[in-house]
C-alpha cells in the first residue's frame, strides 16, 4: 500500500492522517478538504465563537508546522465528486484524480435546510461569523430546531441581548434521547430566561421576514437560523457500489460495506459523522455526530487500513459529547437513544445538579449529568464500557438510611464495581 486518500479534513480525517504516519506509512498521503482551510474544530462555532468568545484562530486543530511535518499531498478547497472503484481513482472537483490503495471517507455531513429565503446554518466557520454578525441587543431571532445545537445557539443569542424565539416540532426538546425529565429540565431552562420557547410546532417555509407555520401563522424576525439536523455527505459515492443508508455502511472495524459482488476497490474505510458501523459494545448500527467519537474512529480506521485482517481490532467506544447552555455544563457518556429506563443516581433535578442513568434491557448504555465535575461521571463511562448490570450499579441510589452500603456514593460503588 504506498498511496493512500483521506477525504475529509476535519477531525475524523485529520486523526486518520495522523495515525497513518505514526503507525509508520512512509507513502504518499492525500488529505481532500471542500474548505480552504485548515482542519479547524467544529464545536465551539456554537458556543465561544458565535458569542465572540473566541476568534477563528483559536479553532485551528493544528498548526502549519504540525501540518507540513505529516507530509501531506494537501488538497484544500476542493470537493471530491466521484469515487470510481475499477481503476481506485477519487475524481475531484477541480477536474483531477486521485489514484489509491487505501482510501479514507471522512466527509462529514451538511445542515438540513428547509424551503425558504436563505436562512442561517450553522456547520462551517464562515457559518457562524456570519450569524455572529447579526447578533446585537434588541435583534428578534428564530431557531428552528431545539436539538443541541439549536440550543446552544439559542443560549448566545440570548445571553447578547436577542429576542429569541425557538421552535421545536416535538412536545418536549429532546426527550426522545435524554428522556422526559431532562428534556423538561432543558425546556425550564429557556423559558426562566424569557427565551419564547414553541414546541409541537412546525416550520414550512422560511420567508423573507422570519417563519411560516404549518397553519399558516407567521413569526416575524430579522434573523432565522434552522438546526433540524443533519445528512452524511455521500452524493459523491453514487454508483460507485458502496452501500450507502443514513451514511456510509461499515462493519465493526470501520471498514465500508459494498454491494454483490464486492469489486476490487482497494482497502475502503469510513470515520467520522459520515460513518454508520456497528457498534459491538451496544450491538446495534450507529451513527454519533460527537467530535470525540470522530476523532477516535478516525485513529481505529487507520490502524485498521493498515493491519492484516486478523490483527484488526473492533471500534467499539462509549460515545461522549457535552454541551454548553446558560449556566449549564451537560456531559453525556454512552448511546441513550432508545433506552428504557432513567434514573437520578446523584443529585437533584430541581437543582440542576445531577447525574442520571440509563437503562437498555438489564444494562447500564448511558450517563448524562448537569451541572456536575466531570469526576462525578466518569465512572458511568466504565460502567458502560464494560456492561454494568442495572441492578448493582444503580442499588445506592435509595436514600442512606435504607441503603447497606450506609454513605456510599454511586460513583464510588461504580469504581469498586469496575476495580473488580
Amino acid at each position: 500500500m504506498r498511496r493512500i486518500v483521506v477525504v475529509g479534513a476535519s477531525a475524523a480525517g485529520l486523526a486518520a492522517a495522523e495515525t497513518l504516519r505514526r503507525e509508520g506509512y512512509d507513502g504518499t498521503l492525500t488529505l481532500v478538504g471542500d474548505e480552504p482551510l485548515a482542519p479547524y474544530d467544529r464545536p465551539p462555532l456554537s458556543k465561544q465563537l458565535l458569542a465572540g468568545e473566541w476568534e477563528p484562530e483559536r479553532l485551528t486543530l493544528r498548526t502549519p508546522d504540525a501540518l507540513a511535518a505529516l507530509g501531506l499531498d494537501l488538497r484544500l478547497g476542493v470537493a471530491a465528486t466521484r469515487l470510481e472503484p475499477a481503476g481506485r481513482t477519487v475524481e475531484l472537483a477541480d477536474g483531477s484524480a486521485l489514484p489509491y490503495d487505501g482510501l479514507v471517507i471522512a466527509t462529514g455531513v451538511r445542515p438540513r435546510r428547509l424551503p425558504g429565503e436563505g436562512p442561517h446554518v450553522l456547520r462551517t466557520l464562515d457559518d457562524a461569523l456570519t450569524l455572529r454578525e447579526r447578533l446585537a441587543p434588541g435583534r428578534r431571532l428564530v431557531v428552528v430546531g431545539a436539538g443541541f445545537l439549536g440550543a446552544e445557539a439559542a443560549a448566545v443569542a440570548w445571553r447578547l441581548g436577542c429576542e429569541v424565539t425557538l421552535l421545536e416540532p416535538a412536545p418536549v426538546p429532546l426527550a426522545h434521547a435524554v428522556g422526559l425529565e431532562v428534556g423538561e429540565i432543558l425546556t425550564n431552562a429557556h423559558l426562566e430566561r424569557g427565551v419564547n420557547l414553541r414546541c409541537g410546532v412546525t416550520v414550512t417555509e422560511v420567508t423573507e421576514d422570519g417563519v411560516r407555520l404549518a397553519d399558516g401563522e407567521r413569526i416575524q424576525a430579522d434573523e432565522v437560523l434552522v438546526a433540524v439536523g443533519s445528512v452524511p455527505n455521500t452524493e459523491w459515492l453514487a454508483g460507485s457500489g458502496l452501500t450507502v443508508g443514513d451514511g456510509v455502511v461499515c462493519d465493526e472495524y470501520c471498514e465500508a460495506a459494498w454491494g454483490s459482488p464486492r469489486p476490487e476497490a482497494g482497502e475502503v474505510y469510513a470515520a467520522g459523522d459520515v460513518a454508520r458501523w456497528y457498534n459491538p459494545l451496544f450491538g446495534t448500527p450507529m451513527r454519533i455526530e460527537h467530535r470525540t467519537t470522530a476523532a477516535e474512529q478516525g485513529v481505529a480506521a487507520a490502524r485498521n487500513l493498515l493491519a492484516a485482517p486478523r490483527a484488526r481490532k473492533p471500534f467499539a467506544p462509549v460515545p461522549y459529547f457535552w454541551s454548553d447552555q446558560y449556566d449549564m455544563k451537560i456531559q453525556a457518556y454512552g448511546y441513550l437513544r432508545g433506552h428504557d429506563a432513567v434514573a437520578v443516581v446523584e443529585g437533584d433535578l430541581a437543582d440542576r445538579r445531577f447525574v442520571a442513568a440509563y437503562r437498555t434491557g438489564d444494562r447500564v448504555t448511558g450517563a448524562l449529568a448537569i451541572g456536575m465535575p466531570p469526576k462525578a461521571i466518569r465512572p458511568w463511562r466504565q460502567a458502560i464500557a464494560t456492561g454494568a448490570v442495572w441492578h448493582d450499579s444503580v442499588r445506592t441510589t435509595v436514600p442512606a438510611a435504607e441503603s447497606d452500603r450506609g454513605n456510599t456514593t454511586a460513583a464510588e460503588h461504580l469504581e469498586e464495581l469496575t476495580a473488580e
